[in-house]
């Protein structure tokens, strides 16, 4: 059987994430909700103009190389493509999760930018490949690789589209195939947004086929042949058909060692990618805090448990996500860059993500307030829990005050779904938001027996070692 349950792939496919071979292939299925046409809609007027009905086609390719036979020129298409590909369209959030996982190769037939302006948003390096002739990576330090096999929508005419463009692909464009065929091999792919009505699935398998072999399992998320109640006679006929056909091409996938995911709704993509990122940012940590006034604990105890607390982060195989809190940031990085220097197998770039909480104005059109959202969100949006400490500021008679920051980083951590580990002991913010979460406990920690480690970092008797010992205790239990 190549039909695959959830959690199996949830374990396989993060596995692939954190150790950095995971790769995404892309079909049209993801941009469509954004508002861009599927095949249909893109040769209606081409199918309409041959005098053929394109909602009884089924071989669209076929109909982009019948105008091109009759017109002898690409000039329709080419203006088909543009029109519809450059639609001023929103991201939409299956974009932006994937953007914020660790999927460093993306491959796509969707002629688009969705998918790059996705990473770019996130504050990602990209380079895009369109031409076979410039594959070689031209940037330093890119975070992903995007490779748009059948062209871009900046070069129509170079765009494969026809049923002679497909015929000669792997003449025109084989050096795309030949690295696709070393990533089918080095990586683990997830084939997104495509269905078998698709007109690129086809040609895609046959092109894929040969270059797999027995090599790792990729996969694919299909939907479920949904069956609508009541169904007699020939509807119930024509379900069973539709059924044991999709039964067949899910069988027929295992030979190209992709193991497919049945959903009822292709919305569930959403809670997918979701799942996937809760989980791979399970490695991940973002501290928050700030310190005007130490109380209770001092100001050495503070400096030495944010010191610790950072190192101990790097000690156990985690990252640390940091914006520099006052009296709270510095130390937890320097924990943290004693612990990288400490180990010669690890980089700091790998296991640090460090942003200076941004000062001055907002970007145009955006306030302030907005800006510091927007920065908080995107930091957290990478972390699997939130640690904080303290969390006080001075107020404009010198004298300590709630740091507003720090409750808005944790009203963000509760709406990305964000494991809040609150050192209450430390007073302030943090025993705010400790009193919150104690008194809520299986509603952020579900499922989850923390309520003895959690009792620690709300005493205010507690050591250090204490602490340290029940913030590492309450993540590893999360995490297995």
């Amino acid at each position: 059987m190549s039909e695959i349950g959830l959690p199996e792939f949830y374990d396989n496919y993060v596995k692939s994430l954190t150790d950095g071979t995971a790769a995404l292939f892309a079909g049209a299925g993801l941009s469509r909700p954004a508002g861009f046409v599927d095949w249909k809609g893109l040769m209606r007027e081409i199918a309409s103009d041959l005098h053929l009905d394109i909602d009884i086609e089924y071989d669209l390719i076929a109909i982009a190389q019948y105008h091109l036979n009759k017109r002898r020129t690409r000039a329709t298409l080419n203006r088909k493509l543009v029109e519809e590909y450059t639609e001023d369209v929103r991201q939409t959030e299956n974009h932006k999760l994937i953007a914020n996982l660790p999927i460093r190769t993306v491959w796509t037939t969707n002629y688009d930018k969705l998918i790059e302006n996705a990473y770019e948003a996130a504050r990602k390096r990209v380079e895009v490949k369109t031409d076979p002739k410039n594959l070689v990576p031209l940037k330093r330090r890119v975070d992903a690789m995007i490779y748009k096999m059948h062209g871009d929508v900046s070069s129509p005419d170079n765009a494969v589209l026809t049923k002679e463009d497909y015929e000669l692909y792997n003449v025109t464009r084989q050096a795309f195939t030949q690295v696709l065929e070393s990533d089918l091999i080095s990586k683990t792919f997830l084939f997104l947004g495509f269905s078998f009505t698709d007109p690129n699935i086809d040609y895609i398998l046959s092109r894929i086929r040969v270059l797999v072999g027995t090599g790792r399992d990729h996969y694919c998320i299909m939907r479920r042949e949904p069956k609508r109640k009541g169904l007699r006679g020939k509807q119930l006929a024509e379900y069973e058909y539709a059924q044991r056909k999709q039964q067949l091409r899910i069988d027929d996938l295992g030979r190209y060692n992709i193991r497919t995911i049945l959903v009822d709704e292709y919305a569930e993509v959403t809670g997918i990618l979701k799942e996937l990122n809760r989980r791979v940012h399970l490695n991940d940590i973002f501290v928050s805090g700030s310190a005007f006034d130490y109380a209770p604990r001092g100001q050495e105890e503070i400096e030495k448990l944010s010191r610790r607390i950072g190192e101990e982060i790097i000690n156990n195989g985690y990252n640390l996500i940091s914006g520099f809190g006052l009296g709270i940031g510095s130390f937890v990085i320097v924990g943290s860059m004693e612990a990288v220097y400490r180990d010669d197998t690890t980089h700091a770039d790998d296991r640090l993500v460090l942003r200076p909480f941004p000062q001055g104005n907002a970007p145009a059109g955006m306030t302030v307030q907005d800006f510091w959202e927007k920065y908080r969100r995107d930091m957290l949006s990478k972390a699997g829990f939130a640690i904080f400490l303290c969390g006080n500021k001075q107020d404009g008679e010198g004298k300590p005050e709630l740091a507003g920051g720090v409750m808005q980083e944790f009203e963000i951590a509760k709406q990305l779904g964000v494991y809040p580990i609150p050192v209450g002991a430390t007073g302030h913010a943090s025993r705010e938001i400790w009193n919150i979460v104690n008194d809520n406990i299986d509603d952020y920690y579900p499922g989850f027996s923390i309520k003895t480690n959690f009792k620690v970092l709300g005493n205010e008797k507690s050591s250090n070692d204490d602490i340290i010992e029940a913030i590492f205790a309450i993540i590893k239990r999360v995490r297995r």
